[in-house]
Protein backbone atom coordinates (compact mmCIF):
# COMPACT_ATOMS: atom_id res chain seq x y z
CA UNK A 1 0.00 0.00 0.00
CA UNK A 2 1.23 3.63 -0.58
CA UNK A 3 -0.26 6.43 0.71
CA UNK A 4 0.63 10.03 -0.10
CA UNK A 5 -0.71 12.73 2.39
CA UNK A 6 -0.44 16.72 1.20
CA UNK A 7 -1.56 19.96 3.04
CA UNK A 8 -1.46 17.97 6.68
CA UNK A 9 -0.96 20.16 9.38
CA UNK A 10 2.71 20.18 11.49
CA UNK A 11 1.22 18.72 14.24
CA UNK A 12 -0.67 15.71 12.33
CA UNK A 13 2.31 15.10 10.64
CA UNK A 14 4.30 14.70 13.76
CA UNK A 15 1.10 12.12 15.24
CA UNK A 16 1.40 10.54 11.84
CA UNK A 17 4.87 9.81 12.45
CA UNK A 18 4.77 8.91 15.56
CA UNK A 19 2.30 6.36 14.74
CA UNK A 20 4.89 4.54 11.77
CA UNK A 21 7.71 5.00 14.37
CA UNK A 22 5.61 2.27 16.43
CA UNK A 23 4.87 -0.01 13.46
CA UNK A 24 8.75 0.75 11.79
CA UNK A 25 9.66 -3.08 11.60
CA UNK A 26 6.39 -3.89 9.67
CA UNK A 27 6.96 -0.44 7.07
CA UNK A 28 8.64 1.39 4.98
CA UNK A 29 8.43 4.79 5.38
CA UNK A 30 9.71 7.96 3.64
CA UNK A 31 8.72 11.31 5.03
CA UNK A 32 9.97 14.74 2.82
CA UNK A 33 12.62 16.26 3.70
CA UNK A 34 12.58 19.01 1.18
CA UNK A 35 12.21 22.75 2.69
CA UNK A 36 9.02 24.13 2.58
CA UNK A 37 8.43 28.24 3.29
CA UNK A 38 6.51 26.79 6.47
CA UNK A 39 9.70 25.19 7.48
CA UNK A 40 11.99 27.50 5.96
CA UNK A 41 10.18 30.54 8.39
CA UNK A 42 10.32 28.18 11.84
CA UNK A 43 14.32 27.63 11.02
CA UNK A 44 14.72 31.89 10.55
CA UNK A 45 13.10 32.06 13.61
CA UNK A 46 14.76 29.55 15.57
CA UNK A 47 17.62 31.58 14.81
CA UNK A 48 19.14 34.47 16.47
CA UNK A 49 19.55 38.10 14.76
CA UNK A 50 23.44 37.66 13.90
CA UNK A 51 22.69 34.29 12.22
CA UNK A 52 19.58 35.20 10.72
CA UNK A 53 21.34 38.30 9.00
CA UNK A 54 23.60 35.80 7.92
CA UNK A 55 21.23 33.66 6.12
CA UNK A 56 20.11 36.76 4.50
CA UNK A 57 22.63 38.16 3.12
CA UNK A 58 23.23 34.46 1.39
CA UNK A 59 19.26 34.00 0.79
CA UNK A 60 18.09 37.39 -0.60
CA UNK A 61 21.11 39.92 -0.77
CA UNK A 62 23.23 37.06 -2.86
CA UNK A 63 20.52 34.63 -4.22
CA UNK A 64 22.10 32.04 -2.57
CA UNK A 65 25.34 32.91 -2.87
CA UNK A 66 27.90 35.20 -0.58
CA UNK A 67 31.88 35.24 -0.17
CA UNK A 68 32.77 34.71 3.42
CA UNK A 69 35.04 38.29 3.07
CA UNK A 70 31.58 40.15 2.53
CA UNK A 71 29.84 38.24 5.34
CA UNK A 72 32.63 39.05 7.73
CA UNK A 73 32.29 42.53 6.67
CA UNK A 74 28.50 42.41 7.43
CA UNK A 75 28.14 40.32 10.79
CA UNK A 76 31.95 39.88 12.09
CA UNK A 77 33.34 36.73 12.54
CA UNK A 78 31.10 33.96 11.36
CA UNK A 79 31.81 31.23 13.61
CA UNK A 80 28.79 32.40 15.96
CA UNK A 81 26.15 32.58 13.09
CA UNK A 82 27.50 29.29 11.47
CA UNK A 83 27.04 27.35 14.89
CA UNK A 84 23.73 28.76 15.16
CA UNK A 85 22.82 27.73 11.58
CA UNK A 86 24.50 23.79 12.26
CA UNK A 87 22.81 23.61 15.85
CA UNK A 88 19.41 25.31 14.14
CA UNK A 89 19.08 21.70 11.92
CA UNK A 90 19.33 19.17 14.82
CA UNK A 91 17.06 21.02 16.75
CA UNK A 92 14.27 21.16 14.22
CA UNK A 93 14.49 17.44 13.53
CA UNK A 94 14.27 17.07 17.84
CA UNK A 95 11.35 19.53 18.37
CA UNK A 96 9.91 17.94 14.96
CA UNK A 97 9.48 20.73 12.75
CA UNK A 98 11.37 18.58 10.11
CA UNK A 99 12.30 15.05 9.76
CA UNK A 100 15.14 13.59 10.18
CA UNK A 101 17.49 13.66 6.82
CA UNK A 102 16.51 16.87 6.02
CA UNK A 103 19.50 18.80 4.58
CA UNK A 104 21.00 21.80 6.09
CA UNK A 105 19.59 24.73 4.14
CA UNK A 106 22.84 27.00 4.13
CA UNK A 107 26.27 25.37 3.03
CA UNK A 108 30.10 26.31 3.37
CA UNK A 109 32.33 26.64 0.26
CA UNK A 110 36.23 26.05 1.03
CA UNK A 111 39.23 27.14 -1.13
CA UNK A 112 39.42 23.89 -3.77
CA UNK A 113 42.79 25.16 -4.23
CA UNK A 114 44.19 25.06 -0.59
CA UNK A 115 42.42 21.98 0.44
CA UNK A 116 44.80 21.35 3.68
CA UNK A 117 43.33 24.56 5.46
CA UNK A 118 39.88 24.83 5.50
CA UNK A 119 38.66 28.18 5.40
CA UNK A 120 35.53 29.20 4.28
CA UNK A 121 35.70 31.24 1.05
CA UNK A 122 31.95 31.23 0.52
CA UNK A 123 28.44 30.01 1.51
CA UNK A 124 25.48 28.86 -0.47
CA UNK A 125 21.94 27.48 -0.80
CA UNK A 126 20.80 25.08 -3.22
CA UNK A 127 18.79 26.90 -6.45
CA UNK A 128 15.81 25.19 -5.36
CA UNK A 129 15.70 26.24 -1.79
CA UNK A 130 16.49 30.34 -2.87
CA UNK A 131 12.71 31.31 -3.39
CA UNK A 132 11.31 28.78 -0.19
CA UNK A 133 13.57 30.96 1.84
CA UNK A 134 13.18 34.28 0.43
CA UNK A 135 9.16 33.66 1.12
CA UNK A 136 10.30 32.69 4.51
CA UNK A 137 11.93 36.19 4.89
CA UNK A 138 9.25 38.24 3.42
CA UNK A 139 6.67 36.13 5.66
CA UNK A 140 9.13 37.44 8.52
CA UNK A 141 9.71 41.10 7.38
CA UNK A 142 5.85 41.19 6.59
CA UNK A 143 5.02 39.97 10.52
CA UNK A 144 7.58 42.60 11.89
CA UNK A 145 6.31 45.36 10.18
CA UNK A 146 3.06 44.58 11.37
CA UNK A 147 4.04 44.78 14.66
CA UNK A 148 6.18 47.58 14.41
CA UNK A 149 2.69 49.42 12.63
CA UNK A 150 0.69 48.27 15.66
CA UNK A 151 3.07 48.97 18.06
CA UNK A 152 3.15 52.87 16.68
CA UNK A 153 -0.52 52.94 16.13
CA UNK A 154 -1.58 55.88 19.00
CA UNK A 155 -4.04 54.40 21.10
CA UNK A 156 -7.96 54.94 20.63
CA UNK A 157 -9.32 57.44 22.89
CA UNK A 158 -12.62 55.62 23.19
Amino acid sequence: MRITIEGASEEFERKLLALLAEHRHELTVSTGTEWTAERAERYLRSLPAGARRFAEVVVVDGDGHADADRLRSIVGKLNGPTVALSRALPRGVREGWWPEGTTAPITVVYDPDNPSWQKAVAYEMAKENVPVFRAAFTRLTGDGRQAEQGAAAPASMG
